[in-house]
């Protein structure tokens, strides 16, 4: 069974970082493409960063430039570095594998 697992969220303020985590069961990160999602309040789902098959990441233009997603193939594990975090990033940050997405964490920017 597939299962995508994220942690990492939290209550921070402005301008400081954070390291989301996607924990995967039952897939190999490298037979698959993983992408991180962002829903903020009262918004659509967001594209903000993938990693491909042969390792190669894309960022959406709202975290591009300050924003990293890598992976440990030993973890089975996707990682999400966000700095400069500003009230705008505030929202439930999603794991996806194919069609499957995990269950989100909250993430909260404010002073």
């Amino acid at each position: 069974q597939v299962q995508l697992v994220e942690s990492g969220g939290g209550s921070v303020q402005p301008g400081e970082s954070l390291r989301l985590s996607c924990k995967v069961f039952g897939i190999s990160l490298r037979a698959n493409t993983m992408a991180r999602y962002r829903e903020a309040p009262g918004k659509e789902r967001e594209f903000l960063a993938a990693i491909s098959i042969g390792g190669t990441p894309y960022y959406g233009d709202s975290v591009k430039g300050r924003c990293t997603i890598s992976r440990d193939s030993a973890e089975n594990s996707v990682y999400l570095q966000m700095n400069s975090l500003n009230p705008e990033d505030t929202g439930v940050y999603y794991c996806k594998a194919g069609s499957i997405w995990g269950k989100g964490t909250l993430v909260t920017v404010s002073l």
